[in-house]
């Protein structure tokens, strides 16, 4: 998979991400889903477990870059 194919997908966090934290996300891709490490697109934001959002940098093998899909 291309790096630009995993931008703009949507996932759902699974393990809190923030300031100081490497999360963890969930994303449906390859037919499948997996589960990458997480950064939040914005340092100062934190995203709660069970947030969805969308990959906005992929760093392959595992890590993404995401922000909140939708305002809260």
């Amino acid at each position: 998979m291309d790096d630009a194919s995993m931008v703009g997908l949507m996932g759902r966090v699974t393990g809190t991400i923030g300031p100081g934290l490497v999360g963890e996300v969930i994303v449906r891709v390859r037919g499948g889903a997996e589960h990458f490490l997480a950064y939040s697109a914005s340092p100062k934001d934190r995203i709660e477990t069970g947030t969805v959002v969308m990959v906005v940098e992929y760093l392959p093998p595992r890590t993404v870059y995401v922000s909140a899909a939708y305002d809260s």
